[in-house]
């Protein structure tokens, strides 16, 4: 069973606004862990415990199933769709230790274009992420091998990965690339700015955020840790920073709580807000296109839509059970 939601902020009302929601039958015979809207909102994919992933098309209050891909040995916990540059791919990762990339070569039928050797990870694979467009068909896998490996189709069509070692004691959870646009790219004088830098955000077991930079002549490299979480950090998400002189991370985590990291100039010191104590383990956050609206889903089956104001605080504009 899956259930589509949309929010929207009223404008009188600051907390619990909820405009529209419709659920559909998705056909799965277990649990959903993860939906996702292609880039033109026009398919979601969802994936289960029951080991599948389902592709649907959605026009208005229809959906309808295009696709069923089998081919993982256990729960599937993610997947993500390239960006339409690439063509009409999907990305899913598994508890069977393996990443499948899919493409679909005409309407409705995919195939697996890439699995992940078994060489890559052996543990569960937790969660994966699309580097932004500008830097090619990069995909960031986090494993409960305590791994995050970067998978990179290249010009002669094969695929070529790098693994950042023991990036997390006991396990890895969650990864997300940092945007393309430099920080201030928008605002730099004569539209001059520096080039763009490959970084990711990574969090894990062992209660820590952590940003890493990518060195073409060293690889990756940790840069900073972000330390708050007196728990496992479930999840993190670096927004969009349309080229402000700003670079934002969201992370949560088992602790029950959601904090927004803010760096105020590229090198400097990582700044942390309590968001909120939700009083139940934070599982997910995703941000807004624009980078300045995150959802938050949690234990409690909630999810929460928070806003920044012109203040700097943080205020909760929707909720959805």
């Amino acid at each position: 069973h899956f259930t589509e939601r949309g929010t929207t902020e009223g404008s009188q009302r600051r907390n619990m606004s909820v405009s529209t929601q419709a659920a559909f039958e998705s056909g799965h015979t277990d649990q959903i862990h993860d939906c996702q809207y292609d880039y033109y909102g026009r398919r979601v994919a969802t994936c289960s415990s029951d080991r599948t992933i389902k592709v649907f098309d959605v026009a208005g209050e229809q959906q309808t199933l295009l696709a069923n891909l089998t081919g993982h040995d256990g729960p599937v916990w993610m997947c993500a769709w390239a960006h339409p540059k690439f063509g009409t791919l999907l990305a899913s990762c598994s508890f069977d230790h393996k990443v499948i990339i899919w493409k679909e070569s005409e309407q409705g039928v995919f195939s697996a274009i890439y699995t992940s050797p078994a060489t890559l990870h052996d543990a569960s694979v937790n969660a994966i992420s699309w580097a932004p467009h500008e830097f090619g068909l990069s995909l960031a896998c986090a494993s409960s091998d305590g791994c995050v490996s970067v998978v990179t189709h290249r010009a002669d069509g094969t695929w070529d990965a790098q693994k950042i070692q023991g990036a997390h004691s006991i396990g890895c959870t969650s990864v997300s690339w940092a945007p393309a646009p430099p920080p201030g790219s928008l605002v730099a004088a004569g539209g001059a700015s520096a080039a763009p830098v490959k970084r990711l955000v990574t969090g894990g077991c062992d209660n820590l955020a952590k940003i890493w930079r990518f060195d073409p002549s060293a690889g990756w490299k940790e840069e900073h840790q972000l330390r708050a979480h007196g728990d496992w950090v479930r999840d993190v998400c670096w927004s969009v920073n349309m080229g402000l002189p700003m670079n934002t991370i969201a992370s949560c985590g088992q602790d029950n709580k959601v904090f927004i990291w803010t760096q105020n100039e590229p090198g400097g010191e990582w700044n942390k807000t309590l968001l909120n104590d939700f009083g139940a383990p934070v599982w997910r956050l995703s941000w807004s296109v624009m980078g300045n609206v995150l959802a938050v889903s949690d234990a409690n089956n909630m999810v929460t839509v928070w806003k920044e104001s012109v203040d700097g605080r943080w205020n909760q504009i929707s909720a959805t059970e």
